[in-house]
């Protein structure tokens, strides 16, 4: 809401008590571990410790998603960017009891100077990158929609990311910073093509025709495999809320999506990747790629899955 202008995010309205125990319900129906990207802000309010303490205590791992969850991570100072995390990292501790090795910024939003910090401060990996052509498209479709006056256009100015990062690595990397190294998971793209195909995407294309979602996913599928690629699949918090549940972030593609259609949606999807692939948390799936020969050893078959990060 604030990112597209929307004055009543000053409310902090909050959805995790509607989604939290549906995905772990579901997750504990499949018997999946996953990652859960935490913001700061909703940790620090002590409304929602309960149910944020739930998420540990399934035993799901816990990483940091930043305090404020502005977008424009890129253009806080190394000062400012120190602040976010460490105001982040306290808030999370004291709500689920968890310290935090992985980083995800909001929005993809990563910079040299966010990397110095994380690898600074220990963390094992971060998860940032959408390796995709297609953010200054979602960009030119958002800035045309949202309320914005000219400097927060400027702020939002590389919001979703640059159409050369669809040149980066599908594949986890390592990534050297001037205070060591972290390993780098990108949300992975399809191969080839570099379209995203995390669920809200599945589910958005459900939206239009069910077969064509079923068909993109199967080919997304198709071709990881066929590339050597354990995919990080990313679910964002929408693809558990029904229509009538959150009026406020209705404009969100795939919003109109009865929430049975989706919640079967989501099983089916997590389903035929734990068909294929060994599903692990990110920190995992970090500790499998921490090295290059580990990368490599991690792409090739090993009875009939490979790892894959679930977050």
């Amino acid at each position: 809401m604030k990112t597209r202008g929307d004055e009543r995010w000053q409310q902090y309205p909050s959805y995790l008590n509607i989604v939290v125990p549906r995905v772990l319900r579901l997750l504990d129906k499949l018997s999946q571990r996953i990652t859960f990207f935490i913001v700061g802000q909703d940790a620090e309010f002590p409304r929602n410790w309960r149910v944020l303490s739930s998420i540990a205590e399934a035993g799901h791992e816990i990483g940091n998603h930043s305090f404020h969850h502005e977008p424009w991570l890129h253009l806080y100072s190394r000062q400012e960017i120190e602040l976010e995390l460490v105001r982040a990292e306290e808030a999370i501790g004291n709500a689920t009891g968890r310290h935090v090795i992985g980083f995800r910024g909001p929005g993809f939003s990563i910079s040299p100077a966010v990397g110095e910090v994380l690898a600074s401060r220990g963390y094992r990996y971060d998860a940032s990158t959408l390796p995709t052509f297609l953010g200054p498209l979602a960009r030119a479709y958002y800035m045309m929609t949202a309320k914005l006056d000219k400097e927060e256009k400027r702020r939002r100015a590389r919001l979703f990311g640059r159409f050369r990062d669809g040149l980066r690595p599908l594949k986890p990397y390592s990534w050297q910073t001037s205070e060591g190294a972290l390993v780098e998971i990108p949300v992975t793209t399809m191969p080839m093509v570099r379209t995203p195909f995390h669920l809200s995407y599945i589910v958005w294309l459900h939206s239009q025709s069910p077969a064509l979602a079923k068909g993109y996913f199967k080919m997304a599928m198709t071709l990881c495999q066929a590339s050597g690629t354990a995919p990080s699949f990313l679910l964002h918090p929408l693809d558990f809320v029904g229509p009538s549940e959150a009026e406020e972030v209705a404009f969100f593609p795939g919003m109109n999506v009865p929430l049975h259609e989706k919640l079967i949606l989501a099983e089916e999807v997590i389903s035929q990747l734990a068909d294929n692939y060994r599903l692990t948390t990110l920190a995992e799936h970090a500790a499998n790629s921490r090295t290059q020969s580990a990368a490599a050893a991690n792409s090739v078959r090993n009875s009939t899955v490979q790892t894959g990060g679930l977050q």
